[in-house]
């Protein structure tokens, strides 16, 4: 899943609940925090952070992640998998029910997969998430007017079919274009999504694009109703210190400009403070390598060896972050600590430059725009400054900086229309297929770098479908390592240990490494 680089409110490996001991549970109030404008309230197109982290309170599937990121059930009640190991039969719940109270079927599911996969919708994250089940491809095509894939047996049963066993399918249906829609909501008007009848723990009580958006508790939510009465997210901006001090927010990350005073023991906040550890999340420049001057693996080699990750890391970014040098963050499954990558070496990337099809004169090189999301005239991040300036300085490599609101942004690199930019990747569930198919894969949709190469194709290919577990992460470690060294991306940051300040009276607030249903734990302690 996209998201933008945030170096101060990182996500974390692990399970962080804030609060413990004797405590008296206060249900109701409404919890406040800033968020950023959402790009989309569609859970069918829903591909970055910023509309996940609502989309998945208000809606759900068959299936979901728990607290301990385990796959559990959620509408449905129960699944059995056939001895082949690619036929999945779901039992939905009883009390399944959308907000208006109507029951949840397994025909409402059939028509949102089928929905989902409506060329016509033009969802870019259908083929990546659903792309398993037999049909959807047929039916995104236009092949097909229907998943063959999915069937449904009954009201409450519904039959699943993907084109081979693969172990993490299960996974892959708890992102938000396996949610259920009811369709008569949607075929209400183009703006259905404002007045949405979802099945999740939260109602969309109200929406102003730019302002604000309000959820209501959903008191029939099948998982048990949410403690708070609501949640409030602040969309018009602001400076989040100000206002988590003036108590109009509950909650911020801690940037490096107010890490020390907070930290200091007399300061009253130190005691709101709280460290996360590092979260499931690779930050890196992404290269199209099919655009000038990066169709040379030697030019994005060069740039990559001039970076000096770990002074910046230290001396620019205090240490809130570790230098990447693969793309599974530590931890991940499959992590492989021994990945060497491109380390910092300026006489190496002098010399690769120099060898590249362009020659050894930088002011030949095309030029070259670095594609960063944000409104114009914000700061790019000392990090990016600092890069920018070791690529001028060190191999006389100039690099122009474009900022473009992130919506746009996401739109120009699903187009393959940025010759170089600067993202982060979430998990979406901790698999290395949700990193090295969807990023590197040759017929991936998500391969914004457009990167191909028939090894690495090969090997992730055979990585799908591979039951044994340590086969299958060493087929991707094998292909991590040929993609980090022919560089269709840079590697950047991992998220490291950060800091976050929450209010005393919240209660079960928890960090989590990946995006799940959290808000529902909330509660104020009296």
């Amino acid at each position: 899943m996209r998201g933008k680089v945030w170096l101060s409110m990182v996500l974390v490996l692990a399970i962080l609940a804030i609060g413990c001991g004797q405590r008296t549970e206060s249900r109701g109030g409404e919890f406040t925090r800033l968020w950023d404008e959402p790009p989309t309230l569609d859970p069918h197109l829903t591909g970055d952070v910023d509309s996940a982290v609502i989309v998945i309170e208000m809606f759900g599937g068959l299936v979901t992640l728990d607290r301990n990121l385990k796959v559990v059930p959620d509408l449905a009640e129960s699944w059995k998998v056939s001895p082949n190991g690619k036929t999945y039969t779901f039992t939905l719940r009883d009390d399944a029910v959308f907000h208006n109270d109507k029951k949840v079927t397994a025909a409402d599911l059939k028509w949102s997969i089928e929905r989902a996969a409506d060329p016509k919708l033009q969802s870019t994250t259908v083929d990546t998430y659903l792309g398993d089940i037999v049909g959807i491809r047929e039916k995104l095509r236009g092949q097909s007017t229907e998943v063959t894939g999915v069937k449904v047996i009954n009201d409450r049963t519904i039959e699943i079919t993907i084109d081979a066993p693969k172990a993490y399918f299960l996974a892959k249906m708890t992102y938000p274009t396996a949610f259920v829609l009811d369709r008569e909501n949607v075929e209400s008007g183009r703006d259905w999504f404002k007045t949405p009848n979802g099945t999740g723990p939260f109602k969309l009580k109200e929406y102003v694009p730019g302002e604000l958006i309000v959820l209501e508790r959903n008191d029939r939510y099948h998982l048990g109703p949410p403690k708070l009465d609501s949640v409030r997210f602040l969309l018009a901006g602001g400076t989040p210190m100000v206002m988590y001090e003036n108590n109009e927010i509950y909650l911020t990350g801690v940037g490096l400009d107010d890490l020390e005073r907070v930290r200091d023991p007399s300061s009253p906040m130190s005691k709101e403070l709280h460290r996360s550890p590092a979260g499931f999340q690779t930050s890196y420049l992404g290269l199209n390598v099919t655009l000038p001057p990066f169709d040379d693996a030697k030019v994005r080699q060069a740039l990559a060896h001039a970076i000096n990750r770990e002074e910046i890391a230290s001396k620019v970014l205090s240490n809130l972050v570790k230098p990447a040098y693969g793309i599974l963050p530590p931890g991940f499954p499959g992590y492989n600590p021994e990945l060497k990558g491109l380390r910092y070496d300026p006489a190496k990337a002098k010399e690769l430059l120099a060898q590249s099809k362009y020659g050894p004169d930088p002011g030949k090189l095309p030029r070259i725009i670095l594609t960063v999301p944000g409104a114009l005239g914000t700061s790019v991040g000392l990090d990016l400054e600092a890069i920018l300036a070791t690529w001028r300085d060190s191999l006389g490599v100039n690099v122009e900086v474009q900022q473009v609101e992130f919506a746009t942004f996401l739109r120009d690199l699903r187009d393959y229309r940025l010759q170089m930019y600067v993202i982060a990747w979430v998990a979406d569930y901790p698999d290395p297929q949700n990193f090295l198919d969807l990023l590197f894969h040759s017929r991936s949709l998500n391969n914004e770098t457009r990167y191909s190469n028939a090894e690495v194709d090969r090997l992730l290919e055979a990585a799908r479908v591979e039951q044994n577990e340590n086969t299958r992460f060493t087929l991707y470690r094998q292909a991590e390592d040929m993609v980090v060294n022919e560089a269709p991306l840079i590697p950047l940051w991992h998220p490291g240990e950060g800091y976050v300040l929450i209010k005393p009276q919240v209660r079960d607030y928890l960090l989590l490494p990946v995006i799940v249903p959290k808000y529902r734990y909330i509660y104020f302690e009296q």
